[in-house]
C-alpha cells in the first residue's frame, strides 16, 4: 500500500512539474519519467490493477469522444493507410531483427522477438515457447516504449502549427447523467472483449461505446478534466512501473541496441507517415502518431493529449497488432526450424 501511494504521488508530482516547465503532453512524460527514475533507483514501484483497468476505460471512453460524424467519413482513406503500415510493421521486424543479429550479436530468435513494433505482452508469451534472451528482449522493448512516449510529443510541434495545448480544446464535458451510464456499459463491453482475448480489451470496449454514441449524435461532449487528466496521470505512471526491478546497469547495457532500433523503427514510420499525410490530406502529426510503433493504449492518449484523430490512430494500432499476431507466429515457427536444422 505504502509502494503505490508512492507511486502515484511520484507520478502526480511529475505531472504537475512537467506541466509547469510547459513539456508537451505532460499528464504522459512527466509521470513516466519520474516513475522511470525511481524503479532505476531502486524504490519500489507499483500500480493496482483495478487503478490500471479503470484509467483505461477512462482513456476509451475519451478517445471515444473524438468519433464524430466527421471523422467516420473520412474513413474510406484508410485502407492504403492501412495496406502500408503493415509493410512498414514487416520491415521493422525483419530488417530490425537483422540489424540486431549484425551489431549487436544477438541470436535470431530474441533479435526477432526484441525488433517486433509493439504487442508486448504477447511477444514475451512466445518467447517462453523458444529459445529466447527473455530479460534482454523485455528491457529493450520497455525501453522502446518509455523513448517513443517522451520522444513523439516534442517532435510534435516541429509537425504541427506551433505549440500545443495541454489538453486540446472540444465539446463540453458530459454530464454524471450521461457520463456514469456510459461508463458503466464500457466496463461491460471491455469485459466481454477480455473473453474473447481482445488486446487493450477496456480501453477499446471503452472506445467502441462512446465512439458509437458519439458517432450517432446520440451522446455529445467529452471526458470531463476531473477525469481524464487522472487517467492519462495513472497512464503515464504505469509507463514507468515497467522498470521495477530493473538497475541503471541492465538499462545502460541495453541502450545502444535500444536506441537504434528505435531510431530505425520511427524513422521508417516517420517516413511513412509523411507519404500517408501527403498523398491522403492527412496531419502530419496524426499519421505520425497512428504509425509510431509504441504501445496501443500510451499512443492512444498520446492521440487525444496532441489533438490527433483518435479514429484514424485507433484503427491504425489496432490493425498493427492484428498484423503482428498474424504474421509473428508464422515467422517464429520458420525461423525455430531454420535454427533447429543448424
Amino acid at each position: 500500500m505504502v509502494s503505490t501511494l508512492l507511486t502515484l504521488a511520484a507520478g502526480a508530482a511529475g505531472a504537475v512539474l512537467a506541466t509547469l516547465l510547459g513539456v508537451p503532453a505532460p499528464f504522459l512524460t512527466g509521470p513516466a519519467l519520474t516513475v522511470t527514475l525511481l524503479a532505476l533507483g531502486g524504490v519500489p514501484v507499483t500500480m493496482p490493477a483495478r487503478l490500471r483497468d479503470a484509467c483505461f476505460v477512462a482513456i476509451g471512453v475519451n478517445m471515444g469522444a473524438g468519433v464524430t460524424p466527421e471523422a467516420v467519413a473520412t474513413a474510406a482513406r484508410w485502407p492504403l493507410s492501412l495496406a502500408l503500415l503493415a509493410v512498414v510493421v514487416l520491415a521493422i521486424l525483419l530488417f530490425g531483427a537483422r540489424l540486431l543479429e549484425r551489431l549487436f550479436g544477438f541470436d535470431r530468435m530474441s533479435a526477432l522477438l526484441t525488433a517486433t513494433p509493439g504487442h508486448l505482452s504477447y511477444v514475451l508469451s512466445l518467447s517462453t515457447d523458444v529459445r529466447a534472451d527473455l530479460p534482454r528482449v523485455t528491457m529493450i522493448q520497455t525501453l522502446r516504449v518509455l523513448s517513443l512516449t517522451l520522444v513523439v510529443p516534442f517532435v510534435a510541434p516541429l509537425l504541427g502549427e506551433g505549440d500545443l495545448p495541454l489538453l486540446p480544446p472540444g465539446p463540453a464535458p458530459m454530464t454524471l447523467v450521461v457520463l456514469v451510464p456510459l461508463v458503466a456499459a464500457a466496463v461491460l463491453t471491455g469485459l466481454a472483449f477480455q473473453r474473447l482475448r481482445v488486446p487493450a480489451a477496456l480501453l477499446l470496449g471503452g472506445m467502441a461505446v462512446s465512439g458509437l454514441g458519439h458517432a450517432t449524435g446520440t451522446i455529445e461532449g467529452t471526458m470531463p478534466a476531473w477525469a481524464s487528466i487522472p487517467a492519462f496521470t495513472v497512464m503515464g505512471t504505469l509507463i514507468g512501473t515497467r522498470f521495477a526491478g530493473i538497475t541503471p546497469r541492465m538499462v545502460w547495457q541495453a541502450l545502444g541496441a535500444s536506441s537504434l532500433l528505435t531510431l530505425f523503427a520511427a524513422a521508417i514510420s516517420l517516413a511513412a507517415a509523411a507519404l500517408v499525410a501527403q498523398v491522403l490530406g492527412l496531419p502530419m502529426l496524426t499519421a505520425l502518431i497512428a504509425f509510431a510503433p509504441g504501445g496501443l493504449e500510451t499512443m492512444m492518449a498520446m492521440s487525444l493529449l496532441l489533438d490527433a484523430d483518435p479514429a484514424y490512430v485507433a484503427a491504425h494500432h489496432i490493425f498493427r497488432l492484428l498484423v503482428l499476431t498474424v504474421a509473428l507466429p508464422i515467422i517464429v515457427a520458420r525461423t525455430r526450424a531454420l535454427m533447429e536444422q543448424r
